[in-house]
């Protein structure tokens, strides 16, 4: 089972608490005793994560570690051999309307020649009826996604003429046309400049400001430790949850997700940041 920083409650750390007097912000996620197995493999066992309105929470673990399973297990693509998965109290083949999904940029056709917003009508194929052309109340959602993201003035230019910033834009703005309660967010910055970046990440915490929970795979240590509110370190299980500074007290726990010992880069990183 994993280790946390803070009691096992159920809800978030102290970080993003609501004030004294006021209730704690609503579990958007909710994964307990997951157990996932491929090919007859286990890929994932025994793990805890939470995930509140109102926090971005980073996903870190080496690759192969689980973090793309437990994603797919949270949208109902994969079948859990055990524990469940709640998704704004709902199982998540159930609550599937309740999570926006951001892949990653290499995962999605760049090549077809459809425009910005026609890129992210997709995201509303589940309330279109099929061989029905999108109504008015459609295209209006799809101008307000696209003004979250600060793409209005690209609605129709075609998306294989658009940066990787931009791309990944696009797809943040599919995502939100379905208002989710839990946005999740598959490396989203890999191989973008860090101007880029940090564009998006200023974006992804916005949108965890409004009330949404966000969970975000990545690689990148010194960017998750500087913006997340919450980390969830994976190795097969979640290792450990908690802040940034928290976890940074925490170096057998990064040594267990990620096998490297005292001395290392990482360990380095960390003792600057305690």
């Amino acid at each position: 089972m994993s280790t946390t920083t803070t009691p096992a409650t159920g809800h978030p750390p102290a970080a993003r608490q609501s004030a004294p007097g006021t209730p704690p912000a609503p579990t958007a996620l909710d994964v307990r005793g997951l157990a996932v197995e491929l090919g007859g493999r286990r890929v994932l066992h025994d793990a805890d994560l939470t995930v509140g309105r109102g926090e971005l929470v980073g996903l870190l673990g080496s690759n192969g570690a689980g973090k793309t399973t437990l994603l797919r297990a949270v949208l109902g693509l994969v079948r859990p051999a055990a524990g469940t998965v709640l998704v704004d109290g709902s199982t998540a083949r159930a609550g599937r309307t309740a999570v926006g999904y951001v892949p990653q940029r290499h995962d999605v056709a760049w090549d077809l020649p459809v425009s910005v917003a026609d890129a992210v009508l997709t995201g509303l194929t589940a309330r279109l009826q099929p061989g029905r052309r999108a109504r008015r109340e459609h295209w209006d959602t799809v101008a307000r996604s696209l003004a979250r993201v600060q793409l209005t003035g690209l609605a129709e230019r075609p998306v294989g003429q658009l940066s990787g910033g931009q791309r990944q834009r696009v797809l943040v703005a599919r995502a939100l046309v379905q208002d989710p309660a839990l946005l999740l967010l598959d490396e989203p910055c890999t191989a973008l400049d860090l101007p880029t970046q940090e564009v998006l990440v200023d974006l992804f915490r916005s949108l965890a400001r409004e009330g949404r929970a966000v969970l975000m795979t990545t690689h990148d240590v010194p960017s998750a430790l500087d913006t997340c509110d919450r980390l969830a370190l994976l190795h097969g299980t979640v290792v450990a949850t908690g802040t940034p500074a928290a976890l940074a007290a925490r170096p057998d726990a990064w040594t267990t997700t990620f096998g490297v010992g005292p001395g290392s880069t990482l360990h380095r990183l960390l003792e600057a940041v305690r």
